[in-house]
């Protein structure tokens, strides 16, 4: 594939090119096996510096997809090659127009049960020649995990998109990767939101303002305390720089 994995203190990000996105998606798609891309932000790279789960997850990942313009910032501070920064909202649906335009199919996976069943109604709505072929709520019980993939397994979808509600995330899949044989798994916390139309995807322009966190806060006023991780990503990308 058309992707360069750097080193940033200690977790792999990946770099890819727009124009190289559309066949490397394709290439995932087609490679034997269940593949994984995970957004990753400064927080996210934060918490893969530990021995946990999610560390695990993002270093096997296939695709590492920085979306905060920090991680740019700190590849560049660090004199690596500098990464691409990736709207997740806006990739997602580059992925599923790759999908749509090869008749490949999705299963939607989060959500509440209405908010779920608005946001298939869009997708088939926008994305006509893009197959549905199944979907379940997010919030259930730890028992139905089973069922779950069970549905996934049988439907045999191109892309399982996993949305809000789904336990613990993008260590989903990971932590359940030996029961697939295909199919590419992303999670994306606002995807059933959005595309219910119960939620709105940060514009454009705020984005790439890296102004994103503000929407953020606003609808959880405790991640202020965020701002103690930011310090700490600072710091550590100057003692990088020296040591």
């Amino acid at each position: 594939m058309a992707v360069n994995r750097i080193d940033l203190l200690g977790v792999p990000v990946d770099i890819l090119s727009k124009t190289d996105f559309e066949s490397v998606i394709s290439e995932l798609v087609n490679k034997e096996g269940p593949q994984q891309i995970v957004f990753l932000s400064v927080w996210g790279l934060l918490k893969a510096r530990g021995r946990n789960t999610f560390a695990e997850c993002v270093r096997n990942a296939d695709l590492v997809l920085p979306i905060s313009k920090s991680i740019v910032k700190g590849a560049q501070f660090l004199g690596l090659a500098t990464p691409v920064r990736w709207n997740p909202f806006s990739t997602v649906i580059d992925i599923m127009t790759i999908l749509e335009n090869r008749h490949k199919s999705i299963y939607l996976l989060g959500g509440h049960k209405k908010t779920l069943m608005a946001a298939e109604r869009n997708v088939h709505r926008t994305f006509p020649s893009l197959q549905v072929v199944g979907r379940y709520v997010g919030y259930y019980p730890k028992a139905e995990d089973a069922r779950v993939m069970e549905a996934i397994r049988k439907s045999s979808p191109a892309l399982v998109l996993m949305s809000e509600g789904v336990r613990d995330k993008d260590c989903w899949f990971y932590e359940r990767k030996s029961s697939f044989k295909t199919s590419l798994f992303c999670f994306y916390d606002d995807a059933v939101g959005i595309f219910s139309e119960r939620r709105s995807h940060v514009s454009t322009a705020t984005f790439e303002r890296g102004h994103e966190i503000w929407g953020e806060l606003f609808r959880n006023p405790l991640k202020i305390f965020l701002l103690f991780s930011y310090i700490r990503y600072k710091i550590l990308l100057i003692w990088y720089r020296l040591f």
